[in-house]
């Protein structure tokens, strides 16, 4: 399974997943979604007793981390890696608006 698979036309931010039943659907355990909490990669609402849940826009991207980590990039590497593809994936995404934007033309004098 691919992060663009199943989870790429999810991008919903409800905290809707249990840890047990987001492990489960990225085919991992639940210590894997431990420790890309650890890292920082994704903090998950905690419900009112304190069980972690997960959003589908989590789970697209534990899933990432997740291919990563299958192909044998160490788990820390593996969520840096993460990050630094969202940011850029933003920047593009700046870069793209400010070029569609109409040239401002300046003031008469």
């Amino acid at each position: 399974m691919t992060a663009d698979d199943s989870f790429g036309r999810l991008d919903d931010d409800y905290p809707a997943y249990t840890m047990g039943r987001a492990a489960e659907m990225l085919n991992t355990t639940q210590g894997f979604l431990r420790a890309i909490g650890e890292a920082r990669l994704i903090t998950p609402l905690r419900s009112p007793g304190g069980h972690r849940r997960y959003s589908r826009y989590q789970l697209r991207i534990a899933a990432r981390a997740r291919e990563l980590v299958d192909g044998g990039t160490p788990i820390e590497a593996a969520c840096r890696i993460v990050i630094l593809e969202d940011q850029l994936e933003e920047a593009q995404r700046i870069n793209t608006e400010h070029r569609l934007k109409p040239a401002s033309t300046p003031p008469a004098a």
